[in-house]
């Protein structure tokens, strides 16, 4: 029969509780026994591993793609909210991420997007209203409400965000959280709503009220956001309520590891191995209902072998009894794709982006390295012919985000954090609308990287003022439907570019991705000005205004 093997060595049941010395037999891509055994192969046994939230437009990659590099570290199945293309493509672009991610063995898990759009203070492509929730969770092919963004929605009582809530309740589906920095009286108030995990915990304290109020952490570790080490203590006083999840994985990030990485290092901390795989498989399989294996006789052989528990070196990984990977090796091909997109952004000019000066005070986007909070702070603005320019000295930067659905006038104001010394980088990946963001040393910069976004329809482009580098991504102005490893390879090339700018960010780019995403505090910018995430409001950008 196809997909029947026989493996042996330690078996680690997350079920049960155990590690033992035993035999795992498959046929046609099921696991039909798992028994001891006295003589065993120097390796461990134990269930794929699984992405508890993740955006998969975040790598820059169709699903397929995704897969092939994501098997390698060991990782069977994700829980993925597609709010990103949704917010392009409206239901085509969830249509499109789960039929491209059949064309691999690997298991999507699929959400409806909530919050589409985020907030109502942004251009975004499309809405999706609670009749066309209700039409998807209908689904089978979907399986929980993806992120409540609208926290403020939930407290407050909106309508429409309690009639996407109540349809959860009505299909039997979970509902995913997202609420960074609420106080325990508003916590209470969000997870009585029904919402049942939360990943944007940064502090413990703020972890541990959530738990207490029926939550489970997702602990978050991805290109930009990390917060594995603030919260991975979590683990040991409430294993059943921890799970693991890079929410978003740039292509060289994926290429260099995934939750397996979470693993080891949770491992080498002193954390007890089986709670640690519990959190990446039986964790999440439970949770969200998911249709991956968990190595017991009846199950899907979804599988991985490693060499030790400490180093935790992938060696083999099965899905459904398919080996898709061996030896650091992907054994998935690519295959053909669609480009779906929506983008009608005009060129810009320099004087598209001016900014006069009419005050004495500027407020400042101040971004932090692996964060998406940021703060305001207040600056006096370098002046130019009365024009306020980008002042590279003490790192007052130029910021604008462009409306790429229809022409519109750039939103323009001023950030601290990046210190970039010249040049100007631009992406159309920028949570959670997808408009064009750039910034940069000098109007003229940003206008030539700005310009070669829109002639491309989508990506992620940098000048140093001589010469211009562009990532094209024409799926949904997203994601590139090329070989997995050939996009890391040339993102990589792009954000090395990036740091000889002068900046000292460890994710140049996916920090700027996160600079128009207006549901984390504090200060944001959106196609239609700067954005006071803890008054939920537009501010001006002098102070006072």
């Amino acid at each position: 029969m196809k997909n029947s093997f026989s493996l042996t060595g330690k078996i680690v049941d997350v079920v049960a509780g155990r590690i033992f010395a035993g035999k795992v037999t498959v046929e046609d891509g099921k696991i039909v026994s798992v028994e001891s055994a006295n003589t065993v192969d120097n390796q461990y046994v134990l269930p794929g591993l699984v992405d508890s939230h993740v955006h998969i437009e975040s790598s820059m990659l169709v699903p397929a793609e995704f897969a092939r590099l994501a098997v390698v570290h060991g990782t069977v199945a994700t829980v993925s909210d597609p709010h990103e293309i949704a917010n392009v493509l409206g239901p085509e672009g969830v249509d499109f991420m789960i039929e491209n991610g059949r064309l691999t063995p690997f298991k999507f898990h699929f959400g409806a997007p909530s919050c589409v759009p985020a907030t109502g203070f942004e251009s975004s492509g499309s809405v999706i209203g609670h009749e066309q929730i209700d039409e998807m969770l209908g689904r089978k092919d979907i399986y929980y409400l993806s992120e409540m963004m609208n926290f403020p929605g939930v407290i407050y009582g909106d309508e429409e965000v309690g009639r996407k809530l109540g349809l959860s309740r009505k299909h039997n589906k979970p509902v995913d959280g997202h609420a960074p920095g609420l106080d325990n009286e508003n916590i209470r108030k969000y997870a009585a709503a029904g919402i049942t995990t939360d990943h944007e915990c940064v502090t413990i304290d703020e972890a541990m009220e959530k738990i207490r109020c029926g939550m489970h952490i997702l602990i978050r570790e991805g290109s930009a956001a990390k917060n594995f080490e603030a919260l991975i203590p979590l683990i040991e006083k409430y294993p059943g309520k921890v799970m693991f999840c890079s929410d978003d994985k740039h292509p060289d990030d994926l290429v260099a590891g995934h939750i397996n990485l979470l693993v080891k290092r949770a491992i080498k901390a002193g954390y007890n191995p089986l709670t640690v795989i519990r959190a990446c498989t039986l964790n999440p399989v439970r949770h969200y209902n998911l249709t991956c294996g968990l190595l017991q006789p009846g199950d899907k052989a979804d599988i991985i072998t490693v060499d030790n528990l400490s180093d935790f070196n992938i060696s083999k990984t099965f899905i459904d009894g398919e080996l898709v990977s061996e030896d650091g090796k992907s054994l998935m091909c690519s295959d053909s794709y669609k480009s779906p997109n929506h983008f009608s952004a005009m060129p810009v000019i320099p004087s598209d982006i001016e900014v006069i000066g009419t005050g004495n005070k500027i407020n400042v986007i101040q971004a932090y390295d692996g964060s998406l909070l940021t703060k305001k702070y207040t600056a006096n603005p370098l002046l130019s012919d009365g024009r306020i320019i980008s002042d590279v000295s003490n790192d007052i930067l130029k910021i604008t985000v462009i409306n790429r659905y229809e022409p519109s006038k750039p939103a323009v104001a001023f950030i601290r954090g990046f210190g970039l010394k010249k040049g100007a980088m631009a992406s159309t990946v920028a949570h959670d609308s997808h408009n064009i963001i750039c910034v940069g040393a000098s109007d003229e910069d940003m206008v030539s990287v700005i310009n070669s976004l829109i002639e491309h329809k989508g990506g992620i482009a940098v000048t140093d003022g001589i010469s211009l580098d562009v990532l094209p991504l024409p799926v949904a102005g997203l994601m590139s439907g090329e070989n997995g490893y050939a996009v890391a390879e040339k993102y990589l090339a792009i954000n090395k570019k990036a740091f000889t700018l002068g900046g000292y960010l460890s994710a140049p780019f996916m920090t700027l991705s996160f600079m128009a995403l207006l549901v984390i505090p504090e200060l944001k910018l959106s196609d239609k000005g700067l954005f006071d995430g803890t008054k939920f409001a537009f501010t001006g950008l002098f102070e006072n205004c």
